[in-house]
C-alpha cells in the first residue's frame, strides 16, 4: 500500500511511521519536516500536499493544536485554535484527501482519551476530540468506492509525559508503538466508522 501519514514526524506519528514502514510504502508530511511540508489549517496547502503525493491507499493523521488552559479564563480566540488546527485540519485532509483515495481505501483521523474522560485545562480538547469522532460516525456512512473512515483515541503516550503528564493525573500512559498497532488495525482491516480506544 501506498500510506501518507500526516503529522509523521511527531512522537505518535513517527511510530505509526515505523509500524508500516517495512511492509508499505510510507510517505510523510509536516509542517516543517517530512517529505512533503504541509498547513492543514489551509485549503491550498492541503489541496497541493494530495496532488503531489498522488493516488493513496491510505491516508494517516496524527496531528493537530489544541488550547490547554482554565475555562474561567479561555477566549474565544483560543478556543478556536483547537477547532481550526486538530479538528478542522482533520475534516479538511478527509473531505479533500478522499478524491485522491483509491478504491477501498482508508483514512485515519486520531481523537484521544479526553473525548470520554475529561480533564481539569481541557475542554477544548475534549470538544474537539469527541468532534472528531462525531465527524467519522458520520462520513463513515457516505463514503463511496469501499472507501473507510476511522480514528484512533489514545491515552496519553509516554514519550510525551514530560511535556503532557500533569494534565493527566492518574491516567495510565501507553507506549507510541502500541498506540501505533491501532492504526495498522484501521488501514489493514475491515472496520468502517469505528474508533479504536488505547488506553
Amino acid at each position: 500500500m501506498k500510506i501518507l501519514v500526516i503529522g509523521g514526524t511527531g512522537t505518535l506519528g513517527k511510530a505509526v511511521v515505523r509500524e508500516f514502514a517495512g511492509d508499505h510504502e510510507v510517505i510523510t508530511a509536516g509542517k516543517t519536516q517530512g517529505d512533503f511540508q504541509v498547513d492543514i489549517t489551509d485549503e491550498n496547502s492541503v489541496k497541493t500536499l494530495f496532488q503531489r503525493t498522488g493516488k493513496l491507499d491510505a491516508i494517516i493523521t496524527t496531528t493537530g493544536s489544541l488550547h490547554f488552559g482554565p475555562l474561567t479564563e479561555m477566549t474565544a480566540e483560543q478556543f478556536n485554535i483547537g477547532l481550526q488546527d486538530k479538528l478542522l485540519g482533520q475534516v479538511r485532509i478527509a473531505l479533500i484527501g478522499q478524491a485522491f483515495l483509491n478504491d477501498g481505501g482508508s483514512i485515519t483521523l486520531t481523537s484521544g482519551i479526553i473525548a470520554d474522560e475529561p480533564i481539569r485545562q481541557g475542554v477544548n480538547a475534549t470538544t474537539v476530540n469527541a468532534a472528531v469522532e462525531g465527524f467519522v460516525r458520520g462520513a463513515s456512512i457516505e463514503l463511496p468506492r469501499g472507501m473507510r473512515i476511522n480514528a484512533v483515541s489514545p491515552t496519553v503516550v509516554e514519550e510525551s509525559l514530560a511535556g503532557y503528564g500533569p494534565f493527566f493525573p492518574g491516567f495510565e500512559a501507553a507506549p507510541a508503538a502500541r498506540v501505533a498497532k491501532a492504526y495498522r488495525r484501521s488501514v489493514e482491516g475491515a472496520q468502517n466508522g469505528r474508533i479504536y480506544k488505547v488506553w
